[in-house]
């Protein structure tokens, strides 16, 4: 059984869907289960029961500081082998994403993973199309944003889902190999052409102040996270490409610019509108 974990995220989710159209015998495990989703608490290691899993999927528990987010890899890890996992397979970021504030938490994982003991198989994932859509500020009928005129090798989060259940449901096949899976560079400006509003670049001071002070409700590690994507976009760090990802899936992968301004358009029509 291939047991996905994180599978009440949106790349969880998409990953144990991908599976099962494939007829995987694969279930879901998440702190909140429900159907098709068992209880898996990286933060309770006591609790954590991977037994009858053939391969594990282990989808990042990316959602906190370095230290939270390694211990609870560690944890699963751990399980996994107590267990008897057959193969771990990781969803890790992508070679170029070493810039990142949240690199090094993929990095040492994918120590562990390696490590370990179980066979492995590491996905370096390049950064989402729907989160460079969904980054830019609105202010009147146009798209603010820090990323200048650089460009992300950016990939729909499905494709990404995909080449996870590929790998996942046939997993001898991939043992010890790192993928780089990144899609087709876009930038800002040609999103917001898609979308026919203007794009206009604003500094990294700027953008850090309306993190700090205009964001409500982000965590303390997220704004330098969110800065270092916007600098590494910026100045040339993330727009590199590989044919890994349509390697994996066997076919050309959805048009990154499109996902990324279908995002851009529903976080526009989410904003506050003025009252008159």
């Amino acid at each position: 059984m291939i047991l996905v974990t994180g599978a009440r995220g949106h790349l969880g989710a998409a990953t144990l869907a991908a599976l099962r159209a494939r007829g995987a015998a694969a279930t879901g495990g998440s702190r909140t289960p429900g159907e098709g989703i068992r209880r898996l608490d990286f933060d309770d290691p006591a609790g954590l029961d991977l037994t009858g899993v053939s391969t594990l999927m282990l989808v990042s528990a990316g959602y906190a500081e370095d230290d939270q987010v390694v211990a609870r890899h560690a944890a699963v890890l751990e399980a996994a082998v107590r267990d008897g996992v057959g193969h771990v397979v990781y969803t890790s970021l992508t070679t170029a994403g070493d810039h990142l504030a949240f690199a090094a938490a993929h990095r040492a994982t994918e120590r562990l993973v390696r490590t370990s003991g179980p066979p492995w198989t590491i996905l370096r994932n390049g950064l989402y199309a729907e989160l460079f859509g969904a980054l830019p500020t609105w202010a009147g009928a146009g798209m603010e944003s820090a990323f200048g005129d650089g460009a992300l090798a950016a990939v729909a989060r499905e494709d990404l889902a995909e080449a996870a259940a590929v790998v996942a449901a046939d997993p001898a096949r991939h043992v010890g190999r790192l993928y780089d899976l990144v899609g087709t560079p876009i930038t800002a400006d040609r999103v917001a052409a898609r979308l026919g509003v203007p794009h206009r670049a604003i500094g990294l001071g700027e953008y850090r102040r309306r993190l700090l002070d205009e964001t409500p409700g982000l965590l303390p590690f997220q704004p330098p996270m969110l800065v270092s994507i916007a600098t590494s976009v910026r100045h040339g760090f993330l727009d590199g490409t590989t044919s890994d990802l349509t390697d994996l899936l066997g076919r050309p992968l959805r048009d990154p610019l499109t996902v990324a301004a279908e995002a851009a358009e529903a976080a526009s029509a989410a904003r506050p509108r003025a009252v008159a």
